[in-house]
C-alpha cells in the first residue's frame, strides 16, 4: 500500500510542477510554439535520466524512491501525449516545418538531456 501513497504523491507533485513550469514558460514564451511542452519533456527527460541512474548505482537507498520520482513525479510531470498532441495540432493547422522542429527537436533534445542525466548521476 505504501507504493500507491508514494505514486499518488509523487504523481500530484509532479502534475502541479507540470502545471507551473508550463504555463510559466508559455506566459513568458506565448503560446505559437509549444515552448512549455518543450521544457517539460526536456526536464522530466533530464530528471528521469538522473534518477534512475543514480538509484541504479545506490543499492543503500530505499526502492520506495523509484516509485515517488520516476514513477509518480515524472509519470505526471511528462507530457508525451500533450507533445503529440501538439504536433499533431501544429501538422493540422499547416505548419509542417514547424511541426517537425518541434517534434524532431523534442527527440533529439530529449536523448541529450537523458545523456547529460545520466552523466551527472554517474559523477556523484
Amino acid at each position: 500500500m505504501q507504493k500507491y501513497l508514494l505514486i499518488a504523491i509523487g504523481g500530484a507533485l509532479g502534475s502541479i510542477a507540470r502545471y507551473w513550469v508550463g504555463s510559466s514558460i508559455a506566459g513568458r514564451m506565448g503560446i505559437k510554439f509549444p515552448y512549455g511542452t518543450l521544457v517539460v519533456n526536456l526536464s522530466a527527460c533530464l530528471i528521469i535520466g538522473f534518477t534512475l541512474t543514480y538509484l541504479g548505482k545506490r543499492a543503500d537507498l530505499n526502492p520506495a524512491w523509484r516509485f515517488l520520482i520516476p514513477i509518480g513525479f515524472i509519470g505526471a510531470y511528462s507530457t508525451f501525449s500533450t507533445y503529440e498532441w501538439e504536433t499533431l495540432s501544429t501538422m493540422r493547422s499547416g505548419a509542417f516545418v514547424l511541426a517537425a522542429l518541434y517534434a524532431g527537436g523534442s527527440l533529439i533534445l530529449g536523448l541529450i538531456a537523458v545523456w547529460a542525466g545520466t552523466i551527472a548521476a554517474e559523477a556523484l
